[in-house]
């Protein structure tokens, strides 16, 4: 669609080549989940061959080994906890509801972020480019930074072919809103028809048009000194919280079981009884406190810096660590639904 459209635009020429057409199309290491490529990235990409020696080897098998790491050694584990409780939300503790959502949001970024991570790296391998995906999206401080952060490429795909062509924020306050609601509603009928995708969007819709609104009333307004810290602590807490509830609907199976557990999130309070292991919440701080230090140090950008036998002996060691950690059942990429 996206080829299409710019093509119409006239802000791409049509491509005449009918094998580089198809190659755009059915580029296989993104095909199935993203990061979604559009022509204007990659084809220009086509003109010249591919030369291994500009391959960047090292960081691609590393951005791959951390894909597959965030995706079978911690999304595939954290399921083990989460499906239980989804299965029978009204069985289960507030603080099981609560703690299986907060490790629901880290299992579909490991899962979701590891594709992207592992689809760019195979790229990478046979010489092309796919734009990042995500960029540490549970640090963002606002509505508007997360989806500038999480799935890059499907959020930057609704603001150009759908928010713009709506009108985007140039027909008054009045109607950027609606855009912005109907933008966030189509992202989430997208994900499938059902209520709970359509609530999902409704919600980030409703943050997103608030945010905006914020913004406008406070205006350059910094908190003074000490203070500021503190400000963009409590916006990050707030912005993580909210995206964490809005979870909930992308996760329950039916709506029944979403309210459920929104009710939980947002009270503490549940009739059941069924609790989840203690060292729950041990372990969610366990992995934010990596992934906060995976995103400063950056190990993919590094690794060319590495002499090739302590790679080598290094890569060989992560993958056997890895593995232990592969849990017996598979679980399919979450976003293959999609």
């Amino acid at each position: 669609m996206s080829y299409t459209i710019d093509v119409y635009r006239r802000e791409i020429q049509a491509r005449r080549e009918p094998l580089d057409f198809a190659l755009f199309v059915a580029f296989f290491p993104q095909l199935v989940a993203g990061p979604i490529v559009r022509a204007r990235d990659f084809l220009p990409q086509l003109t010249s061959r591919p030369a291994f020696s500009s391959v960047p080897v090292r960081a691609c098998l590393t951005l791959f080994w951390i894909g597959f790491f965030k995706k079978a050694c911690v999304g595939d584990n954290l399921a083990l906890w989460i499906d239980p409780v989804y299965a029978e939300p009204a069985a289960h503790t507030a603080s099981a509801l609560i703690g299986a959502t907060w490790l629901y949001a880290v299992q579909i970024y490991c899962d979701f972020s590891g594709y992207s991570d592992m689809a760019i790296a195979t790229a990478g391998l046979l010489g092309y480019r796919l734009p990042r995906n995500f960029a540490a999206p549970y640090f963002s401080r606002s509505a508007t930074e997360f989806w500038r952060r999480w799935h890059i490429s499907l959020s930057s795909w609704l603001r150009d072919y759908l928010y713009i062509s709506l009108g985007g924020n140039r027909h008054g306050a009045m109607r950027t809103r609606v855009n912005l609601m109907a933008t966030m509603l189509l992202g989430g009928l997208w994900h499938g028809a059902s209520w709970n995708f359509i609530i999902w969007g409704g919600l980030h819709g409703l943050a997103l048009i608030v945010h905006r609104q914020w913004r406008a009333l406070v205006g350059a307004f910094h908190a003074p000194g000490i203070l500021r810290p503190l400000s963009r602590f409590a916006a990050l807490l707030l912005t993580a919280w909210w995206v964490v509830f809005c979870w909930i609907f992308f996760r329950a199976g039916t709506l029944p079981d979403a309210l459920i557990t929104a009710r939980a999130y947002l009270t503490w309070a549940s009739p059941g009884s069924t609790s989840l292991p203690a060292n729950v919440w041990p372990v969610l701080a366990l992995l934010i406190g990596m992934h906060a230090i995976c995103w400063r140090l950056r190990p993919e950008e590094r690794a060319g810096a590495v002499p090739g036998i302590a790679f080598a002996l290094a890569y060989g060691l992560a993958w056997s660590l890895a593995l232990l950690w592969v849990p017996l059942e598979a679980k399919p990429f979450i976003y293959f639904q999609f």
